[in-house]
């Protein structure tokens, strides 16, 4: 399914994801606004290295972020993998992977137009959400 944020698309695998359609958009709603810093929803992670990763994303709390670096040392592989995972990641937002940056940069974002949807989303988790995209 596709959502709407920001001005942007978004696609989700709802398939991952134990809730009607209308919840889901209704809690990604309220993330959008502000208004929900966890989403109340049972994900299904993969059961391979992707979802060892998704679960890493998943811990990582609202408002801050981990490197690459760091989910590869959690996870004993290489940051390019983590980087790979991230960007197969089916239920982005959901599942934080904009949370995930590069040591001295964003690093990737598969999700919406990219780069500048993560930005936006880590302007919001910061608390300092912007009206333009800088």
């Amino acid at each position: 399914m596709n959502v709407e944020l920001f001005g942007r698309t978004v696609e989700l695998d709802e398939r991952y994801v134990a809730a009607p359609e209308g919840e889901l958009r209704e809690q990604l709603a309220e993330f959008a606004a502000g208004d929900r810093r966890n989403f109340e929803l049972s994900v299904r992670l993969p059961d391979d290295f992707a979802g060892d990763v998704m679960a890493e994303m998943r811990a990582i709390p609202y408002g801050e972020t981990r490197t690459y670096g760091q989910l590869a040392d959690a996870l004993d592989t290489a940051p390019v993998a983590v980087g790979q995972a991230c960007g197969r990641n089916p239920v982005p937002l959901v599942v934080p992977c904009h949370r995930v940056v590069g040591a001295d940069s964003l690093g990737g974002y598969s999700a919406g137009d990219g780069l500048a949807l993560k930005r936006r989303l880590l302007e919001l988790e910061a608390g300092h959400p912007t009206e333009t995209d800088s």
